[in-house]
């Protein structure tokens, strides 16, 4: 018998209060309060932007008013996402020691394939796309993401059971690098439902079922269903209501290269996009006085970035290359998707725009 996962479902919430608790379920876990933890979630029509990206760029802002879409960030990383009541959301709260693995790209990789397994039961093809996708025959059905906080593990991903993909294309600002790297000529040609795969949308039970049978099988767990506890409800409520829930949380990155000293510069690897915006100082722009990494890159933990953005301030133009690098040296970082070079290269696309 494996380790004893409880299993609970928080139905359809507005996006905020599900980001909210996720949170309350890596805080009640790390402070010993719950077990080892498998939420489902889903979500009214809502835009979610990643940890670190800039919601005015990524989010049609205006579109969403007009028709009632809701928009939150999320505390992972990766790319902007549009959810509606026709997907499901999955998500693993643990201590790191359950599974005994110890690198975020090796659970990400165990987790995603233990997800794709489950899917595969209900008549699909699914497989695991390095870096963090669950794909079939090359369509998106699912995307996952996730972080280490402290020794507690939270990795969270989507099933795409029904969506139309022009809601998703409506309230989205897809990048067109993102097109042309997978040769497509529309987002919609990248993803993929159940529905469209099996002629019919499965229940959201049975895509539930699927799931809990492939983490069982290829994680050695035991899924058990239980129950949410009124703890959990109030933290997540003083969370959402104290910082995830408002509006200077979700637009915390917005329009970052408004300013008009503001210098701009991004690059895009294998593993994601960086944008660095970048403010200079000094009577020939010498020096470094604040820049913001942007991306749908994936860090943990996810405060790195602040620290990096931090460790950054006032390095002369010169030595910022080897400021990044030293910084990924001396501090203990999980880059899932993106190298320190990606930050370099990001930063040096900026300032090369003063010279």
């Amino acid at each position: 018998m494996g380790k004893v996962f409880r299993v609970i479902d928080t139905g359809v919430r507005d996006a905020r209060q599900q980001i909210a608790f996720d949170q309350a379920l890596i805080d009640a876990r790390a402070a010993g309060e719950i077990p080892d933890t498998i939420r489902f979630l889903r979500f009214p029509p809502s835009a979610l932007v990643g940890r670190h990206q800039a919601l005015a760029h990524e989010v049609k802002l205006d579109y969403c008013r007009r028709h009632g879409i809701g928009t939150a960030r999320r505390i992972t990383g990766g790319g902007a996402l549009y959810f509606d009541e026709g997907q499901l959301g999955w998500e693993l709260v643990f201590q790191r020691a359950t599974l005994g693995i110890a690198t975020l790209a090796d659970l990400a990789r165990v987790i995603c394939e233990a997800a794709a397994a489950g899917l595969s039961t209900l008549g699909v093809s699914a497989r695991y796309r390095p870096r963090n996708d669950i794909e079939v025959d090359g369509r998106k059905i699912g995307g996952t993401g996730g972080f280490f906080e402290g020794d507690i593990l939270f990795y969270q991903g989507t099933v795409l059971v029904d969506l139309d993909p022009h809601d998703m294309i409506a309230a989205l600002n897809v990048p067109q690098a993102k097109l042309v790297k997978r040769a497509l000529d529309s987002p919609a040609q990248r993803v993929v439902t159940l529905k469209e795969l099996l002629g019919a949308a499965p229940t959201i039970a049975a895509v539930q079922e699927a799931l809990l049978g492939g983490f069982a099988t290829h994680l050695g767990i035991e899924p058990v269903r239980g129950h949410i506890t009124a703890a959990e409800e109030a933290r997540a409520a003083r969370l959402h209501d104290e910082e995830i829930g408002r509006d200077e949380f979700v637009a915390e990155i917005d329009d970052p290269d408004s300013g008009a000293d503001v210098l701009a510069g991004t690059h895009t690897g294998s593993g994601g996009t960086v944008t660095a915006y970048v403010r200079l100082d000094g009577a020939r722009g010498e020096r470094i006085r604040e820049v913001l990494l942007t991306g749908d890159y994936f860090v943990t933990p996810p405060r790195t970035i602040y620290d990096l953005e931090a460790a950054l301030r006032d390095v002369a133009v010169d030595e910022a290359e080897a400021a990044i690098a030293a910084f990924f040296e001396r501090v203990p970082v999980g880059l899932l998707s993106v190298a320190p070079a990606d930050f370099s290269a990001a930063v040096k696309a900026a300032v090369s725009r003063a010279r």
